[in-house]
C-alpha cells in the first residue's frame, strides 16, 4: 500500500472497481464501518438511513443479533462442503422451511449464490425441461423495461439498453412484450396471445408486481393473472423472479401469494438471508424436477456452483426466516406500508411528483424533468447528492425516487426521510427543472 494513502476512500480508490461505476467521474465512495438496525455508519461514526434496504436486500436491520449469532455457531461446526453426492442439515432444513412458505405447487430447491444465477438456473430448468420431454420449444417470453441480472441469461432476457449494448451480439433471442402497466393491459396480453399461438414458447418470465431496476414500475395483480393463465392455457411455463419482491416486500411473503396462478419456477436472492450474505434459490414444480428425474444421465440438470448450499448462507437463510415467524416483523411491513400511504397522499398534491406508486413496502414516484427520464441524466446526480448530504441513503433510479427500507426502520427515521423528500422537491421546485 503507498503509505501517502491514509483515508479508506483513497485506499479504496487505488484498487477497487465497483458496480454501475465510472470510476473516473465518480464521486469518492462513503465508507461504512459498521451498521445497527437501518443505520450504516461510517469512519467518523456519522449516521446514514438505509432507506433502500441497501440495494433492497435488508430485511431486518444491519447486524442484527439473532442472525449474527447464527452465523457464528454454524462457523464453528461447518462452513462449507462439497454439496454433489453430499448434504448437511442446514440446507436440508431450510428447503423443506422454505417449501412450507412457497405455493403450494413447488417442490424442489435448487441452490446457487446470488440473484443473477438464481435466474440463470430457472432458464436453464426451463429450457431443458422441455429438451428432456421431447418437445422443441426454444423461445422465452419476457417484460419490456425487465431486469433479472447480469449474467448473459440474465441479461438475455432483461431490456436491451446501455447497460447491455456492449454485450447484445452474445445474448440469446428473446421475444419482448409490453409489461401490463396501467394503460397497456391490453397490448400486453394481446402479444403474449400471439407470440403463445406459434407453439415455440418455452416459458413467460416476469418480476411478479414490480419491475425493480427498470423504475420500480408496479401493474396490477389482475393484469399479471391474464398473463398467467395464457401461459397455462399454452402449457408454456412461467418464471417468476422474486429476487428483489420475495420476503416481504409486496406485503406477503411472496408477491406470488397474491396471485390465484401459481409460476411453475421462482427465483429468490436478496431477501432470503436477510440480506446479510450472498446467497440464490431456484424452485420448481414436482412436474419440473420428474422430467430431469431419470435412467437416463444425459437428462441430469448439469449445473452447479462451488458454494452451492453453503451452511454459512443456510444458517442466516434460517436465522431470517426465525425472524419472519415473530408477529413483530409484520406488524412493522403493516406499519411501514400505512406510513407511506399517508405520505403518498401529500407526495400526489405536489405539482413536480408524477406517475407515484406504491407496492408493500415500496413508495415510489417520479421527479418530473421534461424529456429526459435516463438512468443517466443530470437529475439523478443531483437528487443522489442532496440526499447523501442529509445522510439519507436514496439511490435513484433516474429520475426514480424510491423508498424500500429494512423493516426496522423507526418512524422517527421515515419521518426524516420523508422530510428529505419534501425538501428535495422545494429544491427542484426553485431549479424548475421541467
Amino acid at each position: 500500500m503507498n503509505k501517502n494513502i491514509k483515508s479508506l476512500a483513497e485506499r479504496d480508490q487505488a484498487v477497487i472497481w465497483h458496480p454501475f461505476t465510472q470510476m473516473k467521474t465518480a464521486s469518492p465512495p462513503i465508507p461504512f464501518v459498521r451498521g445497527e438496525a437501518a443505520l450504516l455508519f461510517d469512519e467518523n461514526d456519522e449516521a446514514y438511513i438505509d432507506a433502500i434496504a441497501s440495494w433492497w436486500m435488508n430485511t431486518h436491520g444491519h447486524a442484527h443479533p439473532h442472525i449474527a449469532e447464527c452465523l457464528s455457531k454454524q462457523a464453528m461446526q461447518l462452513e462449507h462442503a462439497i454439496f454433489a453426492d453430499f448434504t448437511h442439515p442446514p440446507a436440508i432444513e431450510l428447503a423443506e422451511r422454505l417449501i412450507d412458505k412457497l405455493p403450494d405447487n413447488q417442490a424442489r430447491v435448487f441452490f446457487s449464490d446470488n440473484g443473477s444465477t438464481s435466474v440463470e438456473v430457472g432458464l436453464k430448468m426451463c429450457f431443458q425441461y422441455w429438451y428432456n420431454s421431447g418437445q422443441k420449444r426454444t423461445k422465452i417470453i419476457a417484460l419490456e423495461g425487465a431486469y433479472h441480472g447480469d449474467t448473459f441469461g440474465a441479461m438475455s432476457v432483461g431490456a436491451r439498453n446501455a447497460f447491455s449494448a456492449p454485450f447484445a451480439p452474445f445474448l440469446f433471442d428473446v421475444s419482448f412484450i409490453p409489461a401490463p402497466l396501467p394503460g397497456q393491459e391490453k397490448d400486453s396480453i394481446e402479444a403474449l396471445k400471439k407470440e403463445l399461438k406459434t407453439g415455440n414458447v418455452a416459458g413467460l418470465i416476469v418480476e411478479p408486481l414490480v419491475q425493480g431496476a427498470g423504475g420500480m414500475l408496479m401493474y396490477r395483480k389482475e393484469a399479471l393473472e391474464q398473463l398467467y393463465t395464457a401461459c397455462k392455457e399454452h402449457k408454456a411455463l412461467i418464471i417468476a423472479d422474486e429476487v428483489m419482491v420475495g420476503f416481504g416486500r409486496t406485503g406477503r411473503f411472496f408477491a406470488s401469494e397474491h396471485m390465484k396462478t401459481k409460476p411453475d419456477i421462482m427465483c429468490l436472492s436478496k431477501g432470503l438471508t436477510g440480506g446479510t450474505m450472498a446467497f440464490g434459490v431456484t424452485t420448481c414444480t414436482a412436474q419440473i424436477f420428474d422430467a430431469f428425474y431419470s435412467d437416463d444421465k444425459m437428462k441430469t440438470l448439469f449445473h452447479g456452483h462451488s458454494c452451492t448450499g453453503n451452511p454459512l448462507a443456510c444458517s442466516v437463510a434460517l436465522a431470517s426466516l426465525d425472524l419472519f415467524e415473530q408477529q413483530a416483523t409484520w406488524d412493522n411491513i403493516a406499519r411501514i406500508e400505512q406510513r407511506h400511504h399517508s405520505f403518498a397522499d401529500e407526495l400526489m398534491e405536489h405539482d413536480l411528483v408524477e406517475n407515484l406508486r406504491r407496492c408493500g413496502v415500496i413508495l415510489a414516484f417520479d421527479i418530473a424533468t421534461g424529456n429526459d427520464t435516463s438512468y443517466f441524466n443530470n437529475v439523478r446526480d443531483k437528487i443522489w447528492e442532496f440526499v447523501i448530504e442529509r445522510k439519507v441513503i436514496l439511490r435513484p433510479l433516474g429520475n426514480t425516487v424510491y423508498i424500500l427500507p429494512p423493516y426496522c426502520i423507526t418512524d422517527e427515521q421515515l419521518d426524516k426521510v420523508y422530510q428529505v423528500i419534501r425538501e428535495l422537491l422545494a429544491f427542484f421546485q426553485g431549479q424548475n427543472p421541467v
